[in-house]
């Protein structure tokens, strides 16, 4: 295939018609008129942090674990195992890829590379829609864990909107102060609800368990079980937003290491920790009678298994504990959220009034503020209908951030996959072929699953659920409407669109030739022996 050259395609030309890979953006390209974000503030402990923050351990542990018992029986540990397992193969060619490209837009700079402006376009649509489902559907759980909390301590009844609201509040002042304050509060906060967990599991392993310690969770007999599949659909949601190590990229020391090592991190911790946790609580009850606490008590089991093993005080401090995991979560995706608006916001595709940071901290604070607004007006409207903050609010609105964001890591794999294909480079097969490619399929996978399943996460009709999945797809849909009208109406923009910047304060590839030649490439449509093929 002949290769083109940088200039951008006709403005009227017809449909999502081939044009360049991104390139530098050009020198009168608009910034925002403030400061600038706080470059070299984040190590990979700090990333780390965010990451598994947003994935909120104990909170999926006490809230989500016990059914992933009761369906799948003593071998649920193994759905979680699977699970890291898959989205680890995920990252060695997305980590791969992150070196190699330096943009703020995360997932929709890597898709706009591989496959297309049109499909990044329309993933960052999908990744609006993700996290902001993931966030503000939260804060109804909020809401429940403040009543729960609030009843199981002093025996009162509180309405849930004041927690809400007053979450909204504490959420959007973390948001507004710098990225090192966020890192700082949110390493206590884990600290906090990972360290309940684990005194739970040294209570169990020191007494022995139930009826004593044993491996019989993964024995393929108790793993090749139809509740399997349901197993794995709860699994993978509990990983949901580990790939945001690469929002951060502007904001770390070195992020050529930084983010691929926090994004291994990440994984890592979360997959063993889920697997370890749930099998301990699976011998705190013995693997004849876990099953049956699970479907008598499901919300209770982890509360009666730490009462038991470490005392009714732990169980009060697990209730707090969980408000607190909860608030970690939202700040970990409310600061997501504020990055990947800032990086539109200076793409030119959201209003330029939203590329502004703050001079002292270094936030990007407007965005944050309209975060918090839609946020609030999302809460209320659910408030003002009546609706059940856990199995409405939060079911309703994090269901199709779930599935937005799962779709998101499948086109971000295909796209690794194609990337490689147009560009020269020095990466490895494993890197870039199978890696890639054996993450899409069992992505692909599933999301599969977790719509078959979709009744387990939302109890709701299947008018409901139907509508929650097609939300996904047809944000995408809308997004590559936008990527036309973009390219015909506002031609400048489109070309811009997830463009390398012009220089890198970080310099992190200096010393990655790879890197380098491949980035040549984009810039010259060169690909040495073959010519790139073009970007959409």
């Amino acid at each position: 295939m002949p290769a083109h050259n940088s200039s951008p395609g006709p403005a009227n030309s017809p449909g999502l018609a081939p044009g360049p890979g991104p390139g530098p953006v050009p020198a009168d390209s608009p910034a925002p008129s403030s400061g600038v974000l706080r470059s070299g503030s984040l190590g990979t402990a700090d990333i780390a942090f965010f990451v598994v923050s947003a994935a909120a351990p104990l909170t999926v542990m006490a809230g989500v674990a016990p059914l992933a018992i009761l369906l799948g029986g003593i071998g649920a540990p193994v759905g979680y195992l699977l699970a890291g397992i898959t989205l680890a193969v995920f990252a060695v060619g997305f980590t791969t890829m992150s070196r190699h490209v330096r943009g703020g837009g995360a997932f929709y700079a890597y898709i706009t590379r591989g496959l297309g402006r049109g499909a990044g376009v329309g993933a960052a649509m999908l990744a609006l829609i993700g996290y902001n489902g993931m966030e503000i559907g939260v804060y109804g759980l909020l809401g429940s864990a403040g009543q729960d909390t609030a009843h199981a301590l002093f025996g009162t009844d509180i309405p849930w909107l004041p927690v809400s609201l007053a979450g909204l509040v504490l959420i959007a002042y973390g948001g507004y102060r710098s990225i090192d304050f966020g890192a700082k509060l949110l390493g206590v906060l884990l600290a906090a609800e990972t360290g309940i967990l684990v005194l739970l599991a040294a209570g169990v392993l020191l007494e022995g368990g139930a009826q004593g310690l044993s491996l019989d969770s993964f024995a393929p007999d108790n793993v090749l079980v139809p509740g399997t599949a349901a197993v794995l659909a709860f699994a993978f949601a509990a990983f949901t937003g580990f790939e945001s190590t690469v929002i951060y990229r502007r904001e770390a020391r070195d992020p050529a290491r930084t983010v691929p090592r926090a994004t291994y991190l990440a994984v890592g911790f979360l997959g063993l920790f889920y697997a370890f946790i749930v099998w301990t609580t699976i011998q705190a009850f013995g693997d004849a009678e876990v099953v049956e606490a699970a479907g008598t008590d499901p919300t209770g089991l982890f509360f009666s298994a730490i009462t038991t093993y470490v005392g009714g005080w732990a169980a009060d401090a697990m209730h707090v504990l969980i408000v607190t995991s909860v608030l970690a979560s939202l700040l970990a995706f409310h600061n997501a959220i504020n990055r990947y608006g800032l990086a539109l916001a200076e793409e030119g595709v959201l209003p330029k009034a939203l590329a502004r940071v703050h001079p002292r901290h270094n936030s990007p604070y407007v965005v944050g503020l309209w975060q918090t607004v839609l946020g609030a007006v999302v809460v209320l409207g659910f408030a003002a209908a009546g609706a059940d903050p856990y199995a409405q609010l939060l079911l309703w609105v994090n269901t199709p951030g779930m599935l937005g964001l799962l779709a998101l890591q499948l086109l971000a794999a295909l796209a690794v996959f194609f990337y490689f294909r147009r560009v020269s480079h020095r990466e490895g097969v494993l890197r870039t072929v199978v890696a890639p490619v054996a993450a899409a399929l069992l992505l692909a996978t599933a999301i599969v699953l977790v719509i078959t399943h979709l009744d387990l996460f939302t109890g709701a009709s299947a008018t409901v659920n139907t509508v929650l999945a097609a939300t996904v797809p047809a944000v995408f849909v809308t997004g590559l409407g936008l990527a036309r009208w973009l390219r015909r109406g506002r031609p400048e923009v489109y070309a811009r669109f997830a463009a390398e910047p012009a220089d890198d304060t970080g310099d992190d590839h200096a010393d990655d030739p790879a890197a380098e030649a491949a980035r040549a490439t984009e810039r010259t449509g060169v690909t040495g022996a073959r010519a790139s093929r073009p970007l959409g």
